[in-house]
């Protein structure tokens, strides 16, 4: 073997085995692509995926869908070439590993405070849905924090009446007249427990991490006759779906079909009083409503930029920044009359 070849025939072997390090060795990304969509108004494993008791249901038509992102899991690494994969595709993207999974929080972590996010995210829905329906219901304690001015004075299951004399018939209410407070002020809580009024008086507290927020240390809830149960097990998190459980509730709660057999998705967190928020993944959430046969797709507001460069044709993107606007324009939709609020250029 000549020099020259010996010389060409060992470039060629370390540029190999520099391949073959390169596309072995993990790159810091992780991928968001389409995920699977759930009909909530159809059912999963048997049972409604909205189950209502307590109040007069009605019949419903069409599907609601709530969409998902997959994202690569906390245990899984992106080699180069899968990234560059991901990055290439119009529907997939690439984001910055630390940013989805902070190395400061466990897989662990990262799944309790997705699944919390879920919870808080069915309670605003079924609060906000109970308003647009006009259906009653009175603010109540759902947990109190250990170590916290409310610890020993208030109780889960309290039924929150008035703060500071001003009467509350919304769960927002209750943070709002607290947050009036200077830290360290008093705040007076009028309950009813165990079927007697009582009143509570609890100084307030800076909330962890921000020194001049107040706060009691409780997190409220819903008291109403009607109980709904939304049946989805461990397999989704985050706040997302809020808007679309929204809407479900309030379909199965109020006279006629919402969507006249339409297939509509959706996505948006939402608070208890129906504003709905901007949410992650719109791109990809549209792409697999559209796979999955959707004809509208309700987008937050703020998502409205970002979800017209998704990619996806002959899907109607709808502009919605209330729970109330998006009941008005699924109804126009259905009857095929009156203005529909769209994401334009």
């Amino acid at each position: 073997m000549t020099r020259r070849t010996a010389t060409l025939v060992s470039s060629i072997v370390l540029l190999v085995i520099s391949l073959g390090l390169v596309t072995a060795f993990p790159v810091p990304f992780v991928s968001f692509s389409p995920g699977p969509v759930k009909d909530t108004l159809g059912e999963t494993k048997g049972k409604p995926v909205i189950e209502i008791s307590g109040h007069p249901t009605f019949e419903t038509s069409g599907r609601l869908d709530l969409t998902t992102v997959s994202v690569t899991s906390p245990e899984r690494e992106l080699t180069l070439p899968q990234a560059m994969r991901n990055w290439l595709d119009p529907h997939h993207d690439l984001f910055p590993r630390d940013i989805i999974y902070p190395p400061d929080q466990t897989a662990d972590e990262v799944e309790e405070q997705n699944t919390a996010e879920m919870t808080g995210s069915q309670d605003s829905a079924i609060a906000a849905a109970l308003q647009a329906a006009k259906v009653p219901y009175h603010p109540k304690v759902s947990t109190v924090g250990k170590d916290t001015p409310a610890d020993g004075k208030l109780k889960p299951g309290d039924i929150v009446l008035a703060v500071d004399g001003v009467t509350v018939s919304q769960v927002p209410q209750v943070g709002d007249l607290v947050r009036k407070h200077k830290v360290g002020e008093n705040v007076v809580f009028l309950i009813r427990r165990d079927g007697a009024e009582q009143t509570v008086q609890l100084k307030t507290a800076a909330t962890p991490g921000e020194a001049t927020r107040p706060m009691v240390g409780i997190t409220i809830g819903i008291d109403s006759p009607v109980k709904v149960t939304v049946n989805l097990g461990q397999d989704i998190g985050g706040p997302s779906a809020g808007t679309a459980f929204a809407l479900a509730i309030y379909d199965k709660l109020t006279p006629g079909a919402l969507l006249e057999g339409k297939h509509v998705a959706g996505t948006g967190t939402i608070d208890a009083l129906g504003q709905v928020g901007a949410i992650g993944g719109i791109q990809q959430k549209i792409a697999g409503a559209k796979e999955d046969g959707a004809t509208v797709f309700l987008v937050p507001g703020p998502n409205c930029e970002a979800a017209l460069h998704a990619g996806v044709k002959d899907i109607q993107l709808v502009k919605i920044t209330t729970l109330s606007e998006a009941i008005s324009a699924l109804n126009a939709i259905a009857s095929g009359t009156g203005d529909v609020p769209t994401c334009t250029r």
